[in-house]
Protein backbone atom coordinates (compact mmCIF):
# COMPACT_ATOMS: atom_id res chain seq x y z
CA UNK A 1 0.00 0.00 0.00
CA UNK A 2 1.18 3.78 -0.63
CA UNK A 3 3.73 2.01 -2.88
CA UNK A 4 5.09 5.05 -5.49
CA UNK A 5 8.95 5.61 -7.29
CA UNK A 6 8.24 8.54 -8.93
CA UNK A 7 9.03 11.97 -7.95
CA UNK A 8 6.75 13.64 -5.75
CA UNK A 9 4.91 16.71 -7.12
CA UNK A 10 3.93 19.66 -5.11
CA UNK A 11 0.46 20.35 -4.60
CA UNK A 12 -1.17 22.90 -6.23
CA UNK A 13 -1.58 25.67 -3.32
CA UNK A 14 -4.01 27.86 -5.60
CA UNK A 15 -6.71 25.83 -5.13
CA UNK A 16 -9.27 26.72 -1.94
CA UNK A 17 -8.29 24.40 0.81
CA UNK A 18 -11.02 22.35 2.37
CA UNK A 19 -12.84 22.98 5.35
CA UNK A 20 -11.35 21.64 8.82
CA UNK A 21 -13.19 18.73 9.63
CA UNK A 22 -15.57 18.14 12.56
CA UNK A 23 -13.63 17.15 15.82
CA UNK A 24 -14.67 16.45 19.01
CA UNK A 25 -15.20 18.69 22.16
CA UNK A 26 -11.89 20.35 23.24
CA UNK A 27 -12.21 20.81 26.87
CA UNK A 28 -11.42 24.59 28.35
CA UNK A 29 -8.17 24.95 30.41
CA UNK A 30 -10.17 24.96 33.54
CA UNK A 31 -11.85 21.49 33.47
CA UNK A 32 -8.80 18.76 33.89
CA UNK A 33 -7.35 16.93 30.97
CA UNK A 34 -9.19 13.81 29.12
CA UNK A 35 -7.41 10.65 29.91
CA UNK A 36 -7.40 9.88 26.22
CA UNK A 37 -7.84 11.55 23.37
CA UNK A 38 -8.83 8.59 20.90
CA UNK A 39 -10.39 5.17 21.94
CA UNK A 40 -9.39 2.79 19.47
CA UNK A 41 -11.70 -0.47 19.63
CA UNK A 42 -11.98 -3.51 17.70
CA UNK A 43 -9.65 -6.17 16.63
CA UNK A 44 -6.49 -7.73 18.75
CA UNK A 45 -4.33 -10.12 16.62
CA UNK A 46 -0.91 -11.77 17.27
CA UNK A 47 0.57 -11.44 13.82
CA UNK A 48 3.27 -14.58 12.92
CA UNK A 49 4.89 -13.54 9.64
CA UNK A 50 8.02 -14.34 7.60
CA UNK A 51 10.74 -12.42 6.40
CA UNK A 52 9.84 -12.66 1.47
CA UNK A 53 10.92 -16.18 0.64
CA UNK A 54 11.19 -16.90 -2.94
CA UNK A 55 8.28 -18.93 -3.33
CA UNK A 56 5.61 -20.99 -1.95
CA UNK A 57 6.39 -24.37 -0.78
CA UNK A 58 4.80 -27.20 -2.73
CA UNK A 59 3.20 -30.04 -0.95
CA UNK A 60 5.93 -30.94 1.62
CA UNK A 61 8.61 -29.10 0.43
CA UNK A 62 10.55 -26.94 3.13
CA UNK A 63 11.40 -22.73 2.10
CA UNK A 64 13.64 -21.37 4.09
CA UNK A 65 12.75 -17.47 5.50
CA UNK A 66 15.72 -15.54 7.54
CA UNK A 67 13.12 -14.38 10.02
CA UNK A 68 9.85 -15.79 11.67
CA UNK A 69 8.48 -12.77 14.15
CA UNK A 70 5.75 -12.53 16.08
CA UNK A 71 4.73 -8.88 16.02
CA UNK A 72 1.20 -6.95 17.22
CA UNK A 73 -1.50 -6.68 14.61
CA UNK A 74 -5.04 -6.13 14.49
CA UNK A 75 -6.51 -2.32 13.53
CA UNK A 76 -7.34 -1.80 17.18
CA UNK A 77 -4.28 -2.47 18.12
CA UNK A 78 -1.58 -1.00 15.24
CA UNK A 79 -3.82 1.93 15.28
CA UNK A 80 -3.26 2.12 19.11
CA UNK A 81 0.32 1.76 18.19
CA UNK A 82 0.77 4.08 15.18
CA UNK A 83 -1.19 7.07 16.95
CA UNK A 84 1.23 6.25 20.24
CA UNK A 85 4.18 6.75 17.96
CA UNK A 86 2.81 10.37 17.18
CA UNK A 87 2.28 11.04 20.72
CA UNK A 88 -1.71 10.98 21.22
CA UNK A 89 -3.53 9.27 23.93
CA UNK A 90 -4.83 6.29 22.84
CA UNK A 91 -6.40 3.57 24.46
CA UNK A 92 -7.74 0.25 23.06
CA UNK A 93 -10.64 -1.54 23.77
CA UNK A 94 -11.06 -5.69 22.96
CA UNK A 95 -10.62 -9.00 23.39
CA UNK A 96 -7.73 -11.70 23.95
CA UNK A 97 -7.35 -14.59 25.25
CA UNK A 98 -5.99 -16.32 28.64
CA UNK A 99 -3.13 -17.53 26.73
CA UNK A 100 0.24 -16.37 26.05
CA UNK A 101 -0.48 -14.30 22.71
CA UNK A 102 -2.86 -12.22 24.49
CA UNK A 103 -0.41 -11.54 27.17
CA UNK A 104 2.50 -10.53 24.36
CA UNK A 105 -1.15 -8.34 22.80
CA UNK A 106 -1.16 -6.53 26.19
CA UNK A 107 2.23 -5.92 27.09
CA UNK A 108 3.84 -4.69 23.41
CA UNK A 109 0.94 -2.43 23.40
CA UNK A 110 1.52 -1.13 27.27
CA UNK A 111 5.08 -0.86 26.71
CA UNK A 112 4.20 1.80 23.77
CA UNK A 113 2.34 3.41 26.23
CA UNK A 114 -1.21 2.63 25.01
CA UNK A 115 -3.85 2.03 28.11
CA UNK A 116 -4.89 -1.37 27.85
CA UNK A 117 -6.93 -1.64 30.69
CA UNK A 118 -10.33 -1.70 28.28
CA UNK A 119 -9.03 -5.17 27.32
CA UNK A 120 -10.78 -7.84 28.09
CA UNK A 121 -9.49 -11.94 28.93
CA UNK A 122 -11.62 -14.69 27.56
CA UNK A 123 -10.51 -17.60 29.70
CA UNK A 124 -12.49 -19.88 27.19
CA UNK A 125 -11.05 -18.70 23.77
CA UNK A 126 -7.29 -18.59 22.25
CA UNK A 127 -6.14 -15.00 21.07
CA UNK A 128 -6.89 -13.89 17.38
CA UNK A 129 -4.11 -15.16 15.28
CA UNK A 130 -2.92 -14.04 11.53
CA UNK A 131 -0.47 -16.32 9.73
CA UNK A 132 1.07 -13.94 7.15
CA UNK A 133 2.97 -15.27 4.24
CA UNK A 134 5.29 -12.32 2.32
CA UNK A 135 6.42 -14.35 -1.31
CA UNK A 136 8.92 -11.61 -2.63
CA UNK A 137 7.35 -9.43 -5.38
CA UNK A 138 3.91 -10.48 -4.73
CA UNK A 139 0.93 -9.18 -2.08
CA UNK A 140 0.58 -11.25 1.05
CA UNK A 141 -1.33 -14.48 2.03
CA UNK A 142 -3.44 -14.46 5.50
CA UNK A 143 -4.89 -17.26 7.44
CA UNK A 144 -6.56 -16.24 10.09
CA UNK A 145 -8.41 -17.16 13.10
CA UNK A 146 -10.99 -14.81 14.98
CA UNK A 147 -10.72 -15.82 18.06
CA UNK A 148 -11.11 -14.10 21.18
CA UNK A 149 -12.45 -11.08 18.83
CA UNK A 150 -15.52 -12.99 18.00
CA UNK A 151 -16.42 -12.26 21.69
CA UNK A 152 -16.02 -8.51 21.66
CA UNK A 153 -19.72 -6.96 21.69
CA UNK A 154 -21.07 -3.02 21.76
CA UNK A 155 -21.87 -3.63 25.48
CA UNK A 156 -18.30 -3.98 26.35
CA UNK A 157 -17.76 -0.33 25.46
CA UNK A 158 -18.70 1.97 28.35
CA UNK A 159 -20.23 5.06 27.14
CA UNK A 160 -18.48 7.19 29.90
CA UNK A 161 -14.96 6.21 28.28
CA UNK A 162 -16.00 7.01 24.99
CA UNK A 163 -17.61 10.33 26.08
CA UNK A 164 -14.29 10.98 27.78
CA UNK A 165 -12.48 11.03 24.47
CA UNK A 166 -12.66 13.05 21.35
CA UNK A 167 -12.36 10.36 18.55
CA UNK A 168 -14.25 6.83 18.72
CA UNK A 169 -12.44 4.28 16.33
CA UNK A 170 -13.71 1.23 15.69
CA UNK A 171 -11.71 -0.78 12.65
CA UNK A 172 -12.39 -4.49 11.75
CA UNK A 173 -16.06 -4.03 12.27
CA UNK A 174 -17.10 -6.60 9.68
CA UNK A 175 -14.25 -9.23 10.92
CA UNK A 176 -16.30 -8.85 14.55
CA UNK A 177 -19.37 -10.93 14.40
CA UNK A 178 -20.61 -10.19 18.38
CA UNK A 179 -21.12 -6.61 16.96
CA UNK A 180 -24.32 -5.84 16.51
CA UNK A 181 -24.80 -2.79 13.72
CA UNK A 182 -28.11 -1.45 15.67
CA UNK A 183 -26.34 -1.27 18.85
CA UNK A 184 -22.77 0.25 17.45
CA UNK A 185 -25.29 2.86 15.14
CA UNK A 186 -26.89 3.90 18.94
CA UNK A 187 -23.43 3.66 20.40
CA UNK A 188 -22.24 6.09 17.48
CA UNK A 189 -24.88 8.34 17.93
CA UNK A 190 -24.65 8.87 21.57
CA UNK A 191 -20.91 9.35 20.76
CA UNK A 192 -21.97 12.44 18.61
CA UNK A 193 -24.21 13.66 20.61
CA UNK A 194 -20.96 13.96 23.15
CA UNK A 195 -19.09 15.70 20.28
CA UNK A 196 -16.93 12.76 19.92
CA UNK A 197 -15.93 11.87 16.06
CA UNK A 198 -16.79 8.56 15.01
CA UNK A 199 -14.91 6.76 12.79
CA UNK A 200 -14.96 3.46 11.12
CA UNK A 201 -13.08 1.28 9.29
CA UNK A 202 -13.83 -2.69 8.01
CA UNK A 203 -11.77 -6.22 7.12
CA UNK A 204 -13.81 -8.49 4.93
CA UNK A 205 -13.92 -12.18 6.39
CA UNK A 206 -14.77 -12.70 2.62
CA UNK A 207 -17.76 -12.09 -0.19
CA UNK A 208 -21.11 -11.66 1.55
CA UNK A 209 -23.59 -9.66 2.11
CA UNK A 210 -21.51 -6.71 4.00
CA UNK A 211 -23.59 -4.12 2.59
CA UNK A 212 -26.55 -4.99 4.80
CA UNK A 213 -24.11 -4.77 8.11
CA UNK A 214 -23.46 -1.12 6.82
CA UNK A 215 -26.46 0.25 5.90
CA UNK A 216 -28.10 1.63 9.12
CA UNK A 217 -24.73 2.17 10.57
CA UNK A 218 -23.12 4.81 7.88
CA UNK A 219 -25.81 7.56 8.92
CA UNK A 220 -23.70 7.69 12.22
CA UNK A 221 -20.40 7.40 11.07
CA UNK A 222 -18.19 10.38 11.02
CA UNK A 223 -15.60 9.49 8.83
CA UNK A 224 -15.34 5.63 6.95
CA UNK A 225 -11.95 4.63 5.96
CA UNK A 226 -12.52 1.35 3.47
CA UNK A 227 -10.17 0.64 1.18
CA UNK A 228 -10.26 0.14 -2.81
CA UNK A 229 -10.46 -3.54 -2.90
CA UNK A 230 -12.79 -3.72 0.40
CA UNK A 231 -15.22 -1.35 -1.24
CA UNK A 232 -15.12 -3.33 -4.84
CA UNK A 233 -16.90 -6.07 -2.65
CA UNK A 234 -19.61 -4.19 -0.92
CA UNK A 235 -20.62 -1.88 -3.20
CA UNK A 236 -20.06 -3.67 -6.36
CA UNK A 237 -18.26 -0.49 -8.06
CA UNK A 238 -14.46 0.20 -9.29
CA UNK A 239 -14.29 3.01 -9.23
CA UNK A 240 -13.02 4.96 -6.35
CA UNK A 241 -14.84 7.99 -6.51
CA UNK A 242 -18.11 6.14 -7.23
CA UNK A 243 -17.23 4.17 -4.46
CA UNK A 244 -16.91 7.27 -2.47
CA UNK A 245 -20.42 9.07 -3.38
CA UNK A 246 -22.00 5.34 -2.66
CA UNK A 247 -20.83 5.07 0.74
CA UNK A 248 -21.59 9.06 1.27
CA UNK A 249 -25.55 8.62 -0.28
CA UNK A 250 -25.61 5.94 2.45
CA UNK A 251 -25.04 8.38 5.08
CA UNK A 252 -21.20 8.47 6.10
CA UNK A 253 -20.35 12.11 6.69
CA UNK A 254 -16.75 11.83 4.58
CA UNK A 255 -15.28 8.89 2.83
CA UNK A 256 -11.85 8.13 2.38
CA UNK A 257 -11.23 5.16 0.11
CA UNK A 258 -7.56 4.27 0.57
CA UNK A 259 -5.92 2.77 -3.14
CA UNK A 260 -2.50 1.72 -2.14
CA UNK A 261 0.14 2.52 -4.62
CA UNK A 262 -2.40 5.07 -6.33
CA UNK A 263 -2.67 7.34 -3.20
CA UNK A 264 -6.15 8.00 -1.80
CA UNK A 265 -9.77 9.59 -2.70
CA UNK A 266 -11.68 11.63 0.40
CA UNK A 267 -15.49 12.87 -0.18
CA UNK A 268 -16.68 15.04 1.99
CA UNK A 269 -19.88 18.02 2.34
CA UNK A 270 -18.02 20.78 0.10
CA UNK A 271 -14.85 18.84 -0.10
CA UNK A 272 -13.71 16.18 -3.17
CA UNK A 273 -9.81 15.30 -2.96
CA UNK A 274 -7.50 12.74 -4.47
CA UNK A 275 -3.74 11.97 -2.87
CA UNK A 276 -0.61 10.84 -4.09
CA UNK A 277 1.95 8.87 -2.70
CA UNK A 278 5.37 9.66 -0.86
CA UNK A 279 8.02 7.71 -2.06
CA UNK A 280 9.08 5.42 0.41
CA UNK A 281 10.78 1.49 -0.45
CA UNK A 282 8.58 -1.08 -0.13
CA UNK A 283 9.28 -4.48 2.02
CA UNK A 284 5.68 -5.51 3.31
CA UNK A 285 2.01 -4.04 3.02
CA UNK A 286 0.99 -5.38 6.51
CA UNK A 287 -0.78 -2.32 8.79
CA UNK A 288 -0.24 0.43 6.17
CA UNK A 289 -3.77 0.92 5.93
CA UNK A 290 -4.31 0.94 9.79
CA UNK A 291 -1.30 3.43 10.04
CA UNK A 292 -3.21 5.71 7.04
CA UNK A 293 -5.91 5.71 9.78
CA UNK A 294 -3.89 6.79 12.72
CA UNK A 295 -2.52 9.37 10.56
CA UNK A 296 -5.56 10.48 9.64
CA UNK A 297 -7.14 10.41 12.97
CA UNK A 298 -4.39 12.37 14.12
CA UNK A 299 -4.59 15.08 11.85
CA UNK A 300 -8.60 15.23 13.00
CA UNK A 301 -6.96 15.35 16.32
CA UNK A 302 -4.88 18.29 15.80
CA UNK A 303 -7.46 20.10 14.09
CA UNK A 304 -6.67 19.95 10.33
CA UNK A 305 -7.77 20.26 7.44
CA UNK A 306 -8.53 17.41 4.94
CA UNK A 307 -5.21 17.98 2.78
CA UNK A 308 -3.34 17.83 6.34
CA UNK A 309 -5.34 14.91 7.25
CA UNK A 310 -4.55 12.98 4.05
CA UNK A 311 -0.78 14.19 4.43
CA UNK A 312 -0.93 12.23 7.79
CA UNK A 313 -2.70 9.48 6.65
CA UNK A 314 -0.31 9.21 3.61
CA UNK A 315 2.68 9.67 5.31
CA UNK A 316 2.36 6.82 8.25
CA UNK A 317 0.60 4.26 5.52
CA UNK A 318 3.93 5.15 3.49
CA UNK A 319 5.92 4.71 6.33
CA UNK A 320 4.67 1.04 7.19
CA UNK A 321 5.62 -0.57 4.11
CA UNK A 322 9.13 -0.52 5.02
CA UNK A 323 8.57 -3.49 7.07
CA UNK A 324 6.98 -6.35 7.34
CA UNK A 325 5.15 -6.22 10.40
CA UNK A 326 2.55 -3.92 10.75
CA UNK A 327 4.28 -1.10 13.16
CA UNK A 328 7.42 -1.61 13.21
CA UNK A 329 8.14 0.36 10.14
CA UNK A 330 5.68 3.70 11.28
CA UNK A 331 7.43 6.95 11.41
CA UNK A 332 7.09 9.02 14.90
CA UNK A 333 6.33 12.50 14.92
CA UNK A 334 9.40 14.09 14.15
CA UNK A 335 10.08 11.49 11.45
CA UNK A 336 7.06 12.16 10.00
CA UNK A 337 7.20 16.12 9.93
CA UNK A 338 10.66 16.08 8.96
CA UNK A 339 9.59 13.73 5.55
CA UNK A 340 6.75 15.74 4.60
CA UNK A 341 8.35 19.33 4.69
CA UNK A 342 10.85 17.73 2.40
CA UNK A 343 8.47 15.91 0.01
CA UNK A 344 5.47 17.81 -0.66
CA UNK A 345 2.59 15.78 -1.27
CA UNK A 346 0.74 16.01 -4.54
CA UNK A 347 -3.23 16.43 -3.60
CA UNK A 348 -5.42 18.09 -6.41
CA UNK A 349 -9.38 18.37 -6.57
CA UNK A 350 -11.35 16.09 -7.94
Amino acid sequence: MLRNSSTPVKANTGSPICPIPRIGWRPPRTVPKLKIDCLSTGVLVADHLCDPISHLPAAGELVLSERLPLEIGGCAANVAMDLAKLGVRVGVLGCVGHDPFGAFVRDTLAARGVDVSGIRVEPSVPTSGTLIVNVRAQDRRFIHSIGANASLAVAHIPIELVRQSRVLYVGGYLLLPGMDQDELARLFSTARASRVTTVLDVVLPGPGDHWSRLERLLPHTDVFLPNHDESVVITGLKDPLDQARRFREAGARTVVITCGGDGAVLVSDDCRLRAGVYPLPFVGGTGAGDAFDAGFIAGLLAGDDFRRCLEWGSILGASCVRAIGATEGVFNRAEAEDFMRRHPLRIVEI
